[in-house]
Protein backbone atom coordinates (compact mmCIF):
# COMPACT_ATOMS: atom_id res chain seq x y z
CA UNK A 1 0.00 0.00 0.00
CA UNK A 2 1.43 3.44 -0.84
CA UNK A 3 2.43 5.33 2.28
CA UNK A 4 0.14 8.22 1.38
CA UNK A 5 -2.95 5.97 1.26
CA UNK A 6 -5.02 6.61 4.39
CA UNK A 7 -2.44 9.05 5.73
CA UNK A 8 -4.63 12.12 6.11
CA UNK A 9 -6.85 10.86 8.96
CA UNK A 10 -3.74 9.58 10.76
CA UNK A 11 -2.06 12.94 10.27
CA UNK A 12 -5.16 14.65 11.67
CA UNK A 13 -5.22 12.30 14.68
CA UNK A 14 -1.55 13.00 15.32
CA UNK A 15 -2.29 16.73 15.14
CA UNK A 16 -5.11 16.35 17.66
CA UNK A 17 -2.82 14.51 20.08
CA UNK A 18 -0.06 17.08 19.67
CA UNK A 19 -2.50 19.94 20.32
CA UNK A 20 -3.93 18.20 23.39
CA UNK A 21 -0.43 17.77 24.83
CA UNK A 22 0.08 21.50 24.29
CA UNK A 23 -3.04 22.25 26.37
CA UNK A 24 -5.82 22.63 23.79
CA UNK A 25 -9.10 20.86 24.69
CA UNK A 26 -9.82 17.73 22.69
CA UNK A 27 -12.97 19.04 21.00
CA UNK A 28 -11.27 22.24 19.86
CA UNK A 29 -8.23 20.33 18.61
CA UNK A 30 -10.41 17.89 16.70
CA UNK A 31 -12.46 20.64 15.05
CA UNK A 32 -9.29 22.31 13.84
CA UNK A 33 -7.63 19.11 12.59
CA UNK A 34 -10.47 17.53 10.59
CA UNK A 35 -11.93 20.52 8.77
CA UNK A 36 -10.79 19.43 5.31
CA UNK A 37 -11.41 15.70 5.71
CA UNK A 38 -14.23 13.63 4.27
CA UNK A 39 -16.80 12.30 6.73
CA UNK A 40 -15.30 8.75 6.88
CA UNK A 41 -11.84 10.21 7.46
CA UNK A 42 -13.21 12.52 10.17
CA UNK A 43 -14.66 9.53 11.98
CA UNK A 44 -11.41 7.60 11.72
CA UNK A 45 -9.32 10.54 12.96
CA UNK A 46 -11.68 10.95 15.92
CA UNK A 47 -11.59 7.24 16.74
CA UNK A 48 -7.78 7.13 16.57
CA UNK A 49 -7.11 10.21 18.68
CA UNK A 50 -9.74 9.39 21.31
CA UNK A 51 -8.65 5.76 21.40
CA UNK A 52 -5.03 6.68 22.08
CA UNK A 53 -6.03 9.02 24.90
CA UNK A 54 -8.28 6.38 26.47
CA UNK A 55 -5.61 3.66 26.32
CA UNK A 56 -2.36 5.61 26.61
CA UNK A 57 -0.94 3.85 29.66
CA UNK A 58 -1.65 0.39 28.25
CA UNK A 59 -0.14 1.35 24.89
CA UNK A 60 2.98 2.72 26.57
CA UNK A 61 3.33 -0.52 28.55
CA UNK A 62 3.29 -2.49 25.29
CA UNK A 63 5.71 -0.18 23.52
CA UNK A 64 8.26 0.50 26.26
CA UNK A 65 9.91 -2.98 26.25
CA UNK A 66 10.43 -2.67 22.49
CA UNK A 67 12.53 0.52 22.71
CA UNK A 68 16.17 -0.49 23.37
CA UNK A 69 17.25 2.87 24.79
CA UNK A 70 14.20 3.36 26.96
CA UNK A 71 10.74 4.83 26.45
CA UNK A 72 11.60 7.99 28.40
CA UNK A 73 14.17 8.95 25.77
CA UNK A 74 11.71 8.91 22.85
CA UNK A 75 10.78 12.37 21.58
CA UNK A 76 7.18 13.37 22.43
CA UNK A 77 6.20 13.68 18.76
CA UNK A 78 7.40 10.14 18.04
CA UNK A 79 5.65 8.78 21.13
CA UNK A 80 2.37 9.98 19.65
CA UNK A 81 3.19 8.34 16.30
CA UNK A 82 4.04 5.06 18.03
CA UNK A 83 0.87 5.18 20.14
CA UNK A 84 -1.24 5.74 17.03
CA UNK A 85 0.40 2.78 15.32
CA UNK A 86 0.14 0.58 18.39
CA UNK A 87 -3.54 1.44 18.87
CA UNK A 88 -4.29 0.36 15.32
CA UNK A 89 -2.30 -2.85 15.71
CA UNK A 90 -3.84 -3.84 19.04
CA UNK A 91 -7.39 -2.43 19.01
CA UNK A 92 -8.62 -1.96 15.43
CA UNK A 93 -9.09 -5.32 13.73
CA UNK A 94 -10.33 -3.68 10.53
CA UNK A 95 -6.98 -1.90 9.97
CA UNK A 96 -4.45 -4.20 8.24
CA UNK A 97 -1.12 -4.31 10.14
CA UNK A 98 0.83 -3.11 7.11
CA UNK A 99 -1.44 -0.04 6.86
CA UNK A 100 -0.91 0.79 10.54
CA UNK A 101 2.87 0.47 10.17
CA UNK A 102 3.29 2.19 6.79
CA UNK A 103 1.22 5.25 7.70
CA UNK A 104 3.03 5.54 11.04
CA UNK A 105 6.40 5.43 9.30
CA UNK A 106 5.27 8.17 6.91
CA UNK A 107 4.14 10.30 9.88
CA UNK A 108 7.44 9.77 11.66
CA UNK A 109 9.46 10.77 8.58
CA UNK A 110 7.39 13.93 8.20
CA UNK A 111 7.83 14.78 11.89
CA UNK A 112 11.49 13.93 12.43
CA UNK A 113 13.19 12.60 9.27
CA UNK A 114 14.28 9.30 7.74
CA UNK A 115 15.95 7.86 10.86
CA UNK A 116 12.77 8.42 12.84
CA UNK A 117 10.86 6.50 10.18
CA UNK A 118 13.24 3.56 10.48
CA UNK A 119 12.93 3.59 14.28
CA UNK A 120 9.11 3.60 14.20
CA UNK A 121 9.13 0.87 11.55
CA UNK A 122 11.31 -1.40 13.71
CA UNK A 123 9.29 -0.90 16.90
CA UNK A 124 5.87 -1.36 15.31
CA UNK A 125 6.89 -4.37 13.22
CA UNK A 126 8.12 -6.09 16.36
CA UNK A 127 4.87 -5.23 18.13
CA UNK A 128 2.96 -6.58 15.14
CA UNK A 129 4.86 -9.88 15.30
CA UNK A 130 4.17 -10.16 19.03
CA UNK A 131 0.47 -9.46 18.47
CA UNK A 132 0.29 -12.03 15.67
CA UNK A 133 2.07 -14.72 17.67
CA UNK A 134 -0.12 -14.03 20.68
CA UNK A 135 -3.26 -14.34 18.57
CA UNK A 136 -2.11 -17.62 17.02
CA UNK A 137 -1.20 -19.11 20.40
CA UNK A 138 0.51 -22.47 20.67
CA UNK A 139 3.49 -23.67 22.62
CA UNK A 140 5.98 -21.71 20.51
CA UNK A 141 4.08 -18.42 20.66
CA UNK A 142 6.02 -15.41 21.86
CA UNK A 143 4.42 -13.87 24.93
CA UNK A 144 3.48 -10.26 24.19
CA UNK A 145 4.42 -7.54 26.68
CA UNK A 146 1.99 -7.45 29.57
CA UNK A 147 -0.84 -4.95 29.42
CA UNK A 148 -0.57 -4.46 33.16
CA UNK A 149 2.02 -2.73 35.27
CA UNK A 150 5.06 -4.75 36.32
CA UNK A 151 4.07 -4.45 39.96
CA UNK A 152 2.21 -6.33 42.65
CA UNK A 153 0.24 -3.21 43.52
CA UNK A 154 -3.35 -3.75 42.27
CA UNK A 155 -3.95 0.01 42.10
CA UNK A 156 -0.99 0.47 39.75
CA UNK A 157 -2.15 -2.45 37.61
CA UNK A 158 -5.71 -1.15 37.40
CA UNK A 159 -4.60 2.42 36.67
CA UNK A 160 -2.33 1.26 33.86
CA UNK A 161 -4.80 -1.17 32.34
CA UNK A 162 -7.55 1.48 32.29
CA UNK A 163 -5.20 4.41 31.49
CA UNK A 164 -6.21 6.63 34.42
CA UNK A 165 -4.10 8.57 36.92
CA UNK A 166 -3.17 6.34 39.85
CA UNK A 167 -4.16 8.89 42.50
CA UNK A 168 -7.69 9.06 41.10
CA UNK A 169 -8.04 5.28 40.88
CA UNK A 170 -7.00 5.02 44.52
CA UNK A 171 -9.58 7.65 45.56
CA UNK A 172 -12.33 5.89 43.65
CA UNK A 173 -11.43 2.47 45.06
CA UNK A 174 -11.60 3.89 48.57
CA UNK A 175 -14.97 5.54 47.88
CA UNK A 176 -16.76 3.12 45.55
CA UNK A 177 -15.01 -0.23 46.03
CA UNK A 178 -13.47 -2.48 43.36
CA UNK A 179 -16.62 -3.40 41.41
CA UNK A 180 -17.99 0.12 41.05
CA UNK A 181 -14.55 1.53 40.26
CA UNK A 182 -13.99 -1.04 37.52
CA UNK A 183 -17.39 -0.14 36.05
CA UNK A 184 -16.55 3.59 36.18
CA UNK A 185 -13.23 3.04 34.40
CA UNK A 186 -14.95 0.91 31.77
CA UNK A 187 -17.55 3.64 31.21
CA UNK A 188 -14.84 6.26 30.82
CA UNK A 189 -13.10 4.17 28.16
CA UNK A 190 -16.24 3.48 26.11
CA UNK A 191 -17.20 5.60 23.12
CA UNK A 192 -20.04 7.96 24.12
CA UNK A 193 -23.12 8.49 21.97
CA UNK A 194 -24.45 11.85 20.89
CA UNK A 195 -27.31 13.08 23.11
CA UNK A 196 -29.73 15.75 21.89
CA UNK A 197 -32.11 17.87 23.96
CA UNK A 198 -35.20 19.77 22.80
CA UNK A 199 -34.91 23.55 22.48
CA UNK A 200 -37.36 25.23 20.07
CA UNK A 201 -39.19 21.97 19.38
CA UNK A 202 -40.63 19.33 21.68
CA UNK A 203 -38.89 16.01 22.12
CA UNK A 204 -41.85 14.32 20.40
CA UNK A 205 -41.51 16.55 17.34
CA UNK A 206 -37.75 15.96 17.16
CA UNK A 207 -38.20 12.20 17.34
CA UNK A 208 -40.83 12.30 14.61
CA UNK A 209 -38.68 14.49 12.29
CA UNK A 210 -35.59 12.33 12.68
CA UNK A 211 -37.37 9.03 12.24
CA UNK A 212 -38.98 10.38 9.06
CA UNK A 213 -35.48 11.28 7.86
CA UNK A 214 -34.26 7.74 8.55
CA UNK A 215 -32.27 8.74 11.65
CA UNK A 216 -32.53 6.21 14.44
CA UNK A 217 -32.97 7.65 17.94
CA UNK A 218 -33.68 6.11 21.34
CA UNK A 219 -34.65 7.70 24.66
CA UNK A 220 -31.79 8.71 26.95
CA UNK A 221 -31.77 7.52 30.58
CA UNK A 222 -34.61 8.99 32.68
CA UNK A 223 -36.12 10.43 29.50
CA UNK A 224 -33.46 13.14 29.43
CA UNK A 225 -33.07 13.62 25.68
CA UNK A 226 -32.57 11.39 22.64
CA UNK A 227 -29.58 9.19 21.83
CA UNK A 228 -28.32 8.78 18.28
CA UNK A 229 -25.38 7.11 16.57
CA UNK A 230 -24.94 10.12 14.29
CA UNK A 231 -21.83 12.17 15.07
CA UNK A 232 -22.41 15.57 13.40
CA UNK A 233 -25.23 17.61 15.00
CA UNK A 234 -25.11 20.20 12.20
CA UNK A 235 -26.22 17.56 9.70
CA UNK A 236 -29.40 16.70 11.64
CA UNK A 237 -32.72 18.25 10.56
CA UNK A 238 -33.57 21.25 12.72
CA UNK A 239 -30.05 22.26 13.81
CA UNK A 240 -29.95 25.56 11.91
CA UNK A 241 -33.35 26.53 13.30
CA UNK A 242 -32.36 25.83 16.90
CA UNK A 243 -34.82 22.99 17.39
CA UNK A 244 -32.32 21.13 19.62
CA UNK A 245 -29.03 21.39 21.46
CA UNK A 246 -26.32 18.83 22.20
CA UNK A 247 -26.26 18.12 25.92
CA UNK A 248 -25.59 15.08 28.11
CA UNK A 249 -28.58 13.76 30.10
CA UNK A 250 -26.86 14.67 33.37
CA UNK A 251 -26.81 18.37 32.48
CA UNK A 252 -30.40 18.29 31.26
CA UNK A 253 -31.43 16.63 34.52
CA UNK A 254 -29.80 19.45 36.48
CA UNK A 255 -32.38 21.81 34.96
CA UNK A 256 -35.16 19.50 36.18
CA UNK A 257 -33.54 19.33 39.61
CA UNK A 258 -33.33 23.15 39.79
CA UNK A 259 -37.15 23.20 39.60
CA UNK A 260 -37.40 26.95 38.97
CA UNK A 261 -40.90 28.46 38.90
CA UNK A 262 -42.07 29.93 35.57
CA UNK A 263 -41.14 33.58 35.18
CA UNK A 264 -38.06 33.35 37.41
CA UNK A 265 -35.39 36.02 36.93
CA UNK A 266 -32.22 33.90 36.61
CA UNK A 267 -28.50 34.67 36.69
CA UNK A 268 -26.46 31.85 35.11
CA UNK A 269 -23.06 32.81 36.46
CA UNK A 270 -20.73 30.50 34.46
CA UNK A 271 -22.97 29.96 31.47
CA UNK A 272 -20.80 29.08 28.46
CA UNK A 273 -21.40 27.25 26.20
CA UNK A 274 -25.05 27.86 27.10
CA UNK A 275 -26.87 24.54 27.26
CA UNK A 276 -28.37 25.09 30.70
CA UNK A 277 -29.22 28.72 29.89
CA UNK A 278 -31.19 27.50 26.86
CA UNK A 279 -32.99 24.82 28.87
CA UNK A 280 -33.79 26.96 31.91
CA UNK A 281 -34.51 30.02 29.77
CA UNK A 282 -37.47 28.30 28.12
CA UNK A 283 -39.58 28.98 31.24
CA UNK A 284 -37.64 31.81 32.92
CA UNK A 285 -38.85 35.40 32.80
CA UNK A 286 -35.36 36.55 31.86
CA UNK A 287 -31.92 34.93 32.01
CA UNK A 288 -28.64 36.81 32.32
CA UNK A 289 -25.99 34.37 31.08
CA UNK A 290 -22.49 35.43 32.01
CA UNK A 291 -18.96 34.14 31.55
CA UNK A 292 -15.58 35.67 32.32
CA UNK A 293 -14.05 34.69 28.94
CA UNK A 294 -14.83 36.94 26.00
CA UNK A 295 -14.22 34.14 23.48
CA UNK A 296 -16.51 31.78 25.40
CA UNK A 297 -19.20 34.45 25.54
CA UNK A 298 -19.05 34.75 21.74
CA UNK A 299 -19.81 31.03 21.51
CA UNK A 300 -22.47 31.41 24.22
CA UNK A 301 -24.17 34.22 22.32
CA UNK A 302 -24.22 32.19 19.10
CA UNK A 303 -25.82 29.24 20.87
CA UNK A 304 -28.43 31.46 22.52
CA UNK A 305 -29.22 33.13 19.20
CA UNK A 306 -29.63 29.75 17.50
CA UNK A 307 -31.62 27.86 20.13
CA UNK A 308 -32.69 30.26 22.88
CA UNK A 309 -36.11 31.71 23.61
CA UNK A 310 -35.02 35.33 23.11
CA UNK A 311 -35.16 36.03 26.85
CA UNK A 312 -31.53 35.00 27.46
CA UNK A 313 -28.86 37.70 27.37
CA UNK A 314 -25.14 36.90 27.12
CA UNK A 315 -22.71 39.15 28.99
CA UNK A 316 -18.98 39.17 29.69
CA UNK A 317 -18.82 39.13 33.47
CA UNK A 318 -16.69 37.73 36.29
CA UNK A 319 -18.92 35.80 38.69
CA UNK A 320 -16.77 37.04 41.56
CA UNK A 321 -18.26 40.47 40.81
CA UNK A 322 -21.85 39.73 39.73
CA UNK A 323 -23.07 42.32 37.19
CA UNK A 324 -26.65 42.67 38.42
CA UNK A 325 -28.96 43.40 41.33
CA UNK A 326 -30.39 40.57 43.45
CA UNK A 327 -32.47 38.12 41.43
CA UNK A 328 -34.88 35.25 42.12
CA UNK A 329 -32.39 32.49 41.32
CA UNK A 330 -28.70 32.00 40.61
CA UNK A 331 -27.15 28.99 38.89
CA UNK A 332 -23.46 28.48 39.58
CA UNK A 333 -22.25 25.63 37.39
CA UNK A 334 -18.78 25.95 38.83
CA UNK A 335 -15.41 25.29 37.20
CA UNK A 336 -14.35 21.87 38.42
CA UNK A 337 -12.03 18.93 37.87
CA UNK A 338 -14.56 17.37 35.49
CA UNK A 339 -14.03 13.80 36.65
CA UNK A 340 -17.62 12.96 35.74
CA UNK A 341 -17.02 13.67 32.04
CA UNK A 342 -13.94 11.58 31.27
CA UNK A 343 -15.96 9.38 28.92
CA UNK A 344 -16.90 12.38 26.78
CA UNK A 345 -13.55 14.18 27.15
CA UNK A 346 -10.79 11.56 26.84
CA UNK A 347 -8.03 14.13 27.24
CA UNK A 348 -9.25 15.46 30.59
CA UNK A 349 -7.88 12.59 32.66
CA UNK A 350 -4.32 13.58 31.71
CA UNK A 351 -4.76 17.19 32.88
CA UNK A 352 -6.11 16.61 36.39
CA UNK A 353 -4.04 16.55 39.57
CA UNK A 354 -4.49 16.66 43.32
CA UNK A 355 -3.04 20.17 43.28
CA UNK A 356 -5.59 21.31 40.69
CA UNK A 357 -8.37 19.85 42.83
CA UNK A 358 -7.26 21.97 45.77
CA UNK A 359 -7.01 25.13 43.65
CA UNK A 360 -10.48 24.56 42.22
CA UNK A 361 -11.95 23.93 45.66
CA UNK A 362 -10.76 27.37 46.73
CA UNK A 363 -12.07 29.02 43.58
CA UNK A 364 -15.47 27.38 43.96
CA UNK A 365 -15.77 28.66 47.54
CA UNK A 366 -14.90 32.17 46.36
CA UNK A 367 -17.51 32.04 43.60
CA UNK A 368 -20.19 30.68 45.93
CA UNK A 369 -19.61 33.48 48.43
CA UNK A 370 -19.79 36.08 45.66
CA UNK A 371 -23.00 34.93 43.95
CA UNK A 372 -24.80 34.31 47.26
CA UNK A 373 -25.07 38.08 47.63
CA UNK A 374 -27.25 38.45 44.53
CA UNK A 375 -29.90 35.96 45.64
CA UNK A 376 -32.99 37.79 46.95
CA UNK A 377 -34.36 36.82 50.38
CA UNK A 378 -36.41 33.70 49.77
CA UNK A 379 -34.58 33.10 46.49
CA UNK A 380 -32.66 30.05 45.31
CA UNK A 381 -28.98 29.34 44.67
CA UNK A 382 -28.32 26.20 42.61
CA UNK A 383 -24.71 25.02 42.82
CA UNK A 384 -23.51 22.32 40.42
CA UNK A 385 -20.42 20.60 39.03
CA UNK A 386 -19.60 17.81 36.60
CA UNK A 387 -17.22 16.32 39.18
CA UNK A 388 -17.33 13.13 41.24
CA UNK A 389 -15.06 14.49 43.97
CA UNK A 390 -16.60 15.23 47.42
CA UNK A 391 -14.37 18.28 47.99
CA UNK A 392 -16.03 19.99 45.04
CA UNK A 393 -19.51 18.73 45.84
CA UNK A 394 -21.17 17.91 49.15
CA UNK A 395 -18.22 19.06 51.26
CA UNK A 396 -18.11 22.34 49.37
CA UNK A 397 -21.80 22.91 50.05
CA UNK A 398 -21.45 21.92 53.72
CA UNK A 399 -18.67 24.49 54.12
CA UNK A 400 -20.74 27.16 52.35
CA UNK A 401 -23.73 26.57 54.63
CA UNK A 402 -21.47 26.84 57.67
CA UNK A 403 -20.31 30.27 56.42
CA UNK A 404 -23.81 31.37 55.37
CA UNK A 405 -26.40 30.38 57.99
CA UNK A 406 -29.06 32.33 56.05
CA UNK A 407 -29.03 29.53 53.42
CA UNK A 408 -30.29 25.96 53.81
CA UNK A 409 -30.58 22.89 51.62
CA UNK A 410 -33.94 22.52 49.93
CA UNK A 411 -34.22 19.25 47.96
CA UNK A 412 -36.43 19.17 44.88
CA UNK A 413 -39.85 17.64 45.55
CA UNK A 414 -40.32 16.47 41.95
CA UNK A 415 -36.92 14.95 41.14
CA UNK A 416 -36.31 11.15 41.00
CA UNK A 417 -35.03 9.85 44.35
CA UNK A 418 -32.78 7.39 42.49
CA UNK A 419 -30.61 10.34 41.42
CA UNK A 420 -30.29 12.07 44.80
CA UNK A 421 -28.07 11.63 47.83
CA UNK A 422 -29.20 11.00 51.38
CA UNK A 423 -29.46 14.77 51.98
CA UNK A 424 -31.35 15.43 48.75
CA UNK A 425 -28.56 16.68 46.50
CA UNK A 426 -28.44 15.60 42.86
CA UNK A 427 -25.82 12.85 42.60
CA UNK A 428 -25.31 11.16 39.22
CA UNK A 429 -22.62 8.48 38.89
CA UNK A 430 -21.66 7.24 35.39
CA UNK A 431 -21.14 3.63 36.46
CA UNK A 432 -24.62 3.44 37.98
CA UNK A 433 -26.74 5.80 35.90
CA UNK A 434 -25.10 5.43 32.45
CA UNK A 435 -24.51 9.11 31.73
CA UNK A 436 -21.96 11.76 32.66
CA UNK A 437 -21.39 12.32 36.36
CA UNK A 438 -22.92 15.42 37.92
CA UNK A 439 -23.67 16.99 41.28
CA UNK A 440 -25.98 19.82 42.35
CA UNK A 441 -27.51 21.29 45.49
CA UNK A 442 -30.54 23.61 45.86
CA UNK A 443 -29.83 26.25 48.50
CA UNK A 444 -32.70 28.43 49.68
CA UNK A 445 -32.02 31.83 51.22
CA UNK A 446 -34.01 32.74 54.33
CA UNK A 447 -36.69 35.42 54.20
CA UNK A 448 -39.38 36.30 51.72
CA UNK A 449 -38.82 37.53 48.19
CA UNK A 450 -39.02 41.30 48.04
CA UNK A 451 -38.46 41.66 51.79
Amino acid sequence: MPAASGLEPRRAAWSVLSQVRAGRPFDAALDRAVKRLTEPDRRLAHELAAGVLRSQSALDARLAPLVPRGWAGVAPALKEVLRLGAFQLTALDRVPPHAAVDTSVALAKAAAGERAGGFVNAVLRRLGRLEASGAEGGADAVEPPSNEAATDDPVDALAERASHPRWLVRRWLDRYGPEDTAALLEWNNARPRLVLQPARASIEELERRWREAGIEVTPAPFGAGLLTDRTRPRDLPGFAHGLFIVQDPAQALLAWFADLPPGTMLYDACAAPGGKAVTLGRSAGRTVAGDVSRSRVRRLALNLARAGSGREHAVVADARQPPLRPVDAVLLDAPCLGTGTFGRHPDARWRVSAEALERLRGRQAELLDAVAGVVVPGGLLVYGTCSLEPEENERQVDAFLARHPDFRREPSETFPAALTSAVGDLMILPQRHHMDGAYAARLRRAGEAGA
